[in-house]
């Protein structure tokens, strides 16, 4: 008989702090519920509040001293999540989604009541939930929600972990395998093997090859062409393995028959270089804000960024770029222990005709940053 057990699945201890963490908020934000609205495989909160990795779309409702409740598409998806989730009522939203969990609010007394709402939750669903509970004030607790999710439990860490070693095995498989003749677009299949034979999935895979002496695209690419590879190419790449909800990512440049050019070798020494400077900054108590005023010296060098500086793991915060290279307004965040970032400095020319990106990624600790990657930090040369 299938049961839990038989996937991998968070401590019932940590499922129970993480409810705790949502009743607290709840209590913070002085809301009577919270309505959280995933979609996809590995719906990141949803995921997180059911360990159970998600369907189509999925609602959960969580309200103070009631049993939480999930709520999903398909119909077909249902036996699978009542398998899986920690969350043990577990309903099918019906023919009308919006209808269904409109009802079930309603059930259990919202109709008036101040309710959180976390996720990309469609406007119709939005607007029909809106008349259905009469007198119900909604309030978006999206930012909240994700800085609460930012310091990472143990458990948590280990599956980071874990999927950092799977990154780690696929650059070393890129490494082996990449060689002149190869149409960029099969280089994926170098990767998501490394993954998918240790019961990890892929995450991204964004690359661009190029003459390294005809430079003519300035990021790693989210979609790789028929272009045919050659001796003297470079690869730019940044690469994500997956392992039941969380990412790994590392950043690495391949250059194929032979070693960087020089005017290569200069930018990935300077992205190196700024790696190197805020992995020796940053640890508990520093702040975003003195990241980015240390990050202006790739600009001192010459250089520009284009992609984000630096990220939490999954995407959450903070999201950072370089102080003179800011794209919008962002407020100060302070790193703490536990959280997990990516560093991944995406240096280029001012004419944007040539870039790459080096980095990796680490568990913020009160004195510094513990190295989740641990692949060789070097220009990678394959045979040509």
């Amino acid at each position: 008989m299938r049961q839990k057990s038989d996937f991998p699945a968070f401590s019932e201890a940590e499922m129970k702090a993480r409810h705790a963490k949502v009743a607290a908020l709840l209590d913070r934000e002085n809301l009577d519920g919270l309505l959280v609205y995933g979609t996809g495989r590995f719906s990141s909160d949803v995921y997180w509040l059911t360990d159970w990795p998600g369907s189509r779309e999925a609602f959960v409702l969580f309200q103070p001293d009631r049993d939480p409740v999930v709520i999903l598409q398909l119909f077909n998806h249902v036996p699978m999540a009542r398998v899986m989730s920690a969350v043990r009522e577990v309903r099918w939203a019906g023919a009308n989604t919006s209808d269904t969990v409109s009802k079930v609010m309603r059930e259990r007394g919202l109709d008036g009541m101040r309710i959180g709402l976390v996720g990309s939750l469609p406007y119709r669903y939005y607007m029909n939930f809106q008349d259905r509970l009469s007198g119900a004030m909604f309030k978006d607790v999206n930012g909240q929600f994700r800085m609460m999710r930012t310091i990472r439990s143990a458990e948590e860490l280990e599956r980071i972990r874990k999927a950092s070693e799977l990154t780690d095995k696929s650059i070393a498989a890129v490494r082996d395998t990449l060689k002149a003749g190869m149409a960029e677009w099969e280089i994926a299949s170098i990767l998501e093997p490394v993954y998918l034979k240790e019961n990890g999935y892929a995450g991204i895979h964004f690359m661009a090859s190029m003459p390294m002496r005809e430079p003519d695209f300035p990021v790693p690419a989210q979609y790789q062409s028929n272009r045919i590879l050659a001796k003297g190419d470079c690869v730019i790449s940044e690469i994500s393995g997956g392992y039941w909800g969380y990412s790994g990512q590392i950043h690495r440049t391949f250059s194929i028959g032979e070693g960087p050019t020089p005017e290569w070798k200069a930018m990935h020494d300077v992205a190196v270089e700024a790696l190197e400077t805020l992995e020796g900054l940053i640890k508990d108590g520093v702040t975003s804000k003195e990241v980015e005023l240390a990050a202006d010296m790739i600009h001192d060098r010459g250089y520009a960024i284009l992609d984000d500086l630096l990220h939490g793991v999954n995407q959450y915060p903070p999201i950072i770029q370089t102080n003179k290279g800011k794209r919008h307004a962002n407020r100060d965040i302070t790193f703490r222990a536990g959280m997990a970032i990516t560093i991944q400095p995406n240096l280029m020319t001012l004419d944007e005709k040539m870039g790459l990106q080096f980095g990796e990624s680490f568990v913020v600790t009160k004195t510094g940053l513990d190295r989740l990657n641990h692949y060789p930090r070097e220009w990678v040369v394959c045979p040509g």
